[in-house]
């Protein structure tokens, strides 16, 4: 274990030449070691000074106390537990320990004026909270106040929020009556006060478990869903808010300790699950608004699913499955055209089929899913009724809703004996309601390779008959989707065409000529660009549509209307017109093998080709795809799923290919829209994402490509890309932007070190790829002002420093210049380097010279640069040594040389060095004879 004593020493030699990080490991170890009670309380004390330093505030306090138990009086470990106390907020508890060093050494003017100061801090705290009480009382009387200037009353709302956002604020209000004054200001009805009070009770909730369990109690869950029943969209999603703010707090939001008691009083299980019920009954209430059920939905989605799927406790799904999937299947078969429907949006029924989705992905095993499968089986057989064709259309939407959410549910009910054949005849009905519904179905039922030829050996003249003699426009573009859809079931493979040459493409005009038309409404546009979200898996046809600017800006703007519905089938069609879906390595000697044995190959279409797809990629760049892309980013949670995001990124990414084009992502929004997408979503979504931040950040303004905050937020995902998992493509791009962010600020130097990056920078300097190394070398050199990065190079025991010699003498031009550099830097900031490259490697003075002899102005002067630090190093031993040698002879051929502009850093810097050398009496100024 080690002598406890011993061990203290070593740790007080480490805090005193500034190396905590071992100190601490020495002091720990000490402190296992340690019997002895009054040399524990001062390995204690020294180890509270070393977790001060590090900012480790709440350890610094904790260590100071055991100090403190062992011996009251001991001064420094209660000044230091003081100083611990004041940086945690505890400024009372902090005044008593100084009080306490102040007693015991009067005179000491330290304490002293850490007592004045703190005393001051504690008097003005508690003026601040007085005056909060009587603040809160005004703001409540000026909103309350019908007679009272309206400009007034906003501003007292909105500081009302402000001050519930903070924990004192909050607590002052909800002390101070707030509460019953809060829902006054709901009963009034007038929006601007129901917002109000609905964002201030959210503020109050926020991460206090015990202030959102009162509140509960006191507003009632069934007051808060008829808030966020009403219609309008801004008070739901207000309410929404508040809901999520709850459901926070009370599932592990609140990190508070409030001891033995907790269990007993603030179990909120069955708040929770009051909530979850509530929720459940407004899905499928008629007296809920569209927003407010739209809002409903997305709570559930969100808060019932498990977000770890390894946790095996699912039982919030399996309990909203037992108590509320009929309602949600109820959802999906509503039929705006038919009488007493419920109320929705255009989005109620995508949020539905998401969260069925999420529900059957959360199930952990067979007889969960067939519980879920059967309910849902259950539903739709009674609702199917020869005699009621409302009832039989309402099934048959049902089946549309599960096959755009949980589709192996579905397309096993799809499967069932006489489903197909009524979605069939219902397409022959005469109401025009009965064929929409069904044309949807059949769509939405085609999405396998076996079940489209099955409706294109049985439906397809159908929807053809139904398109040529249709007058109803609504049916008329979905039955065209219908053969769009079935005529692209081969994908991009050239030769699996459907339709005979030519039909795609005039399936495809027509699309377009609905898409331009304003005249159509939006729901009936939007199946336009669903049509062609199908067939541009054809190259003809996504030629012919992004030559169509009119009908690229025409999608676009409607991927920013108020229906997100449309985003998957803009995202499809983006990703199949800039070619960047997953596509299978074919592998020539398979593809032989195939052919021999009289097996399909699939073929790519010569539209396919790079130059092809790059001239597509500037069409879409000149219509305004960037902005259209940053809005759909923007769009709800629930509608934005991971796949879509995913979609998104892959465009985003073949948008970046070309750097001419970066410029013009970064001007249109894209750099901030692409944060998002590279922090949640799929995994190869992320990637993708990442990898196109880091395109935009290799070569544009950090400032001006992430305003703001942002651009802390792209170091994260420019990181991962530098695991080893990651393409060499996607480690170089990450290289070259954490270069030019490292080059841009010390915050950002800062966060790159925090986010864990070094050492994966330091591993691809050892890398073979030449770009890699080079591109990690300019990455670290650029880091290497950083004080922690310079610490690992001080650091014994590895070779860094080594191999930034060695790697000066690469043949490299980019690559001497990054790493003499560092180099340069690392001699300036600590004179121990320059001592210690003559110990690393025997190499170090031949690679010196030849820097020094470089053609290359700027290896040049980086080496003259470290010549000149070695001679200043306070190391006369290394100063004789480099005056000795031939850096002697290339100094002075160097200084002697005319002045050259392009050369003239490298010559002044061989002319100071000459000056030091003189300076330290290594030469003399050369005399000519009198």
């Amino acid at each position: 274990m080690g002598d406890p004593i011993h061990l203290k020493d070593e740790g007080n030699k480490l805090f005193q030449a500034g190396d905590i990080e071992h100190a601490i490991e020495c002091y720990t170890k000490a402190i296992k070691a340690c019997q002895d009670k009054k040399v524990l309380a001062v390995i204690y004390r020294n180890r509270s000074a070393c977790f001060l330093k590090k900012e480790n505030y709440a350890n610094a306090a904790s260590d100071a106390s055991k100090a403190i138990d062992v011996d009251a009086a001991d001064i420094k470990a209660l000044f230091r537990r003081c100083q611990a106390l004041e940086k945690l907020g505890k400024l009372d508890m902090a005044f008593k320990d100084v009080q306490r060093c102040a007693t015991i050494e009067p005179k000491n003017k330290t304490f002293l004026e850490t007592l004045r100061r703190l005393g001051a801090e504690i008097q003005a705290k508690l003026k601040t909270t007085f005056s909060t009480d009587s603040r809160v009382q005004n703001m409540f009387d000026i909103l309350l106040d019908e007679e009272m200037d309206k400009d007034k009353r906003e501003k007292a709302a909105n500081n009302l929020i402000v001050l519930s956002r903070e924990d004192a604020g909050a607590e002052r209000i909800f002390q101070n009556n707030g509460v019953p004054l809060l829902l006054n200001m709901i009963e009034t009805g007038k929006q601007e006060m129901v917002l109000a009070a609905v964002r201030t009770l959210s503020g109050m909730c926020t991460g206090h478990k015990a202030r959102a369990m009162a509140i509960i109690q006191m507003v009632g869950v069934d007051k808060m869903c008829s808030i966020m029943a009403v219609d309008n969209e801004e008070v739901a999603l207000a309410t929404c808010n508040l809901f999520q703010c709850i459901n926070d707090s009370l599932t592990g939001g609140d990190k508070r300790e409030y001891g033995k008691e907790e269990a007993l009083v603030l179990d909120a299980s069955k708040d929770l699950k009051t909530i979850l019920l509530a929720l459940v009954e407004m899905v499928g209430s008629k007296k809920v608004s569209g927003h407010g059920r739209d809002q409903a939905l997305n709570l559930l989605s969100k808060n019932v699913p498990r977000t770890v799927k390894k946790g095996r406790d699912n039982s919030r799904a399996l309990f909203t499955i037992d108590h509320g999937l009929k309602k949600i299947l109820k959802v999906c078969g509503q039929v705006s055209e038919l009488p007493d429907q419920l109320p929705m949006t255009e989005n109620t029924q995508l949020i539905a089929s998401v969260l069925l989705t999420k529900l059957y992905d959360d199930l952990s095993c067979d007889p969960e899913r067939n519980n879920f499968r059967d309910i849902c089986d259950e539903y739709v057989k009674s609702k199917i009724d020869p005699n009621d064709m409302d009832r039989t259309i309402h099934a048959i939407n049902v089946i549309s809703g599960l096959l755009q959410g949980p589709f192996d549910v579905g397309n096993a009910l799809v499967g069932r004996q006489g489903i197909m054949e009524m979605m069939v005849a219902l397409c022959g009905s005469e109401r025009e309601v009965d064929q929409m519904v069904a044309v949807e179905a059949l769509i939405h039922s085609s999405s396998k390779m076996s079940r489209a030829s099955f409706i294109i050996t049985n439906g397809v003249s159908l929807l053809k008959d139904i398109y040529k003699k249709t007058k109803n426009e609504k049916i008329k573009i979905r039955s065209l989707v219908g053969l769009c859809k079935l005529g692209s079931a081969g994908g991009d493979d050239y030769s699996l065409r459907q339709f005979a040459e030519g039909s795609t493409e005039k399936l495809a005009k027509q699309c377009r000529k609905w898409l331009c038309n304003p005249k159509i409404d939006t729901k009936t546009r939007k199946w336009a660009i669903e049509g062609l979200a199908y067939l541009t898996n054809d190259a003809d046809v996504k030629d012919d549509f992004v030559e169509d600017e009119t009908a690229l800006k025409a999608m676009f703007e409607l991927s920013k209307s108020t229906d997100k519905t449309i985003i998957y089938s803009v995202a499809c069609t983006l990703v199949n017109c800039t070619n960047c879906y997953e596509k299978k390595d074919i592998i020539p000697e398979l593809v032989q093998l195939a052919k021999f044995s009289k097996q399909h190959v699939p073929e790519q279409h010569p539209k396919d080709k790079k130059d092809f797809i790059d001239q597509r990629v500037k069409k879409l760049l000149k219509a305004g795809i960037t902005s259209a892309l940053a809005v759909m980013v923007k769009a709800d949670s629930s509608i934005l799923t991971d796949q879509t995001k995913e979609m998104l990124s892959r465009v985003f990414l073949a948008l970046t290919d070309d750097p001419k084009d970066r410029g013009t992502i970064v001007a249109q929004g894209g750099g901030k829209a692409l944060i998002p997408l590279a922090l949640e979503g799929t995994e190869v979504g992320k990637t993708k994402a990442s990898h196109a931040i880091a395109r935009i950040a290799a070569i544009s303004n950090p400032e001006i490509a992430f305003p703001g905050e942002r651009v802390y937020e792209v170091v994260r995902p420019l990181v991962g890309l530098l695991h080893t998992d990651k393409d060499g493509i996607q480690n170089y791009e990450a290289l070259r932007s954490l270069t030019n962010l490292a080059g841009f600020s010390e915050k950002l130097r800062m966060k790159i070190v925090k986010e864990k990056a070094l050492n994966d920078i330091e591993n691809y300097m050892f890398e073979d790829h030449d770009q890699i190394r080079q591109a990690a070398t300019e990455c670290m050199c650029n880091l290497i002002s950083c004080k922690e990065v310079q610490e690992r190079f001080l650091a014994d025991g590895n070779d860094r420093l080594k191999l930034l010699v060695l790697l000066c003498g690469e043949d490299d031009d980019n690559l001497q210049i990054a790493a003499a550099g560092a180099l340069a830097m690392l001699t300036a900031a600590h004179k121990k380097i320059s001592t210690k490259i003559t110990v690393v490697t025997t190499q170090w003075l031949e690679i010196l010279q030849r820097l020094c002899l470089h053609t290359n102005p700027h290896v040049q002067h980086r080496a003259l640069v470290i010549i000149y630090n070695m001679l200043d190093s306070d190391d006369s031993e290394l100063s004789k040594k480099l005056i000795e040698s031939e850096v002697l002879e290339i100094l002075s051929v160097i200084g002697k040389a005319e002045d050259n502009p392009k050369r003239q850093q490298a010559i002044d810097a061989a002319r100071t060095c000459l000056v030091k050398a003189m300076d330290l009496g290594l030469i003399k100024p050369f005399a000519s004879p009198s």
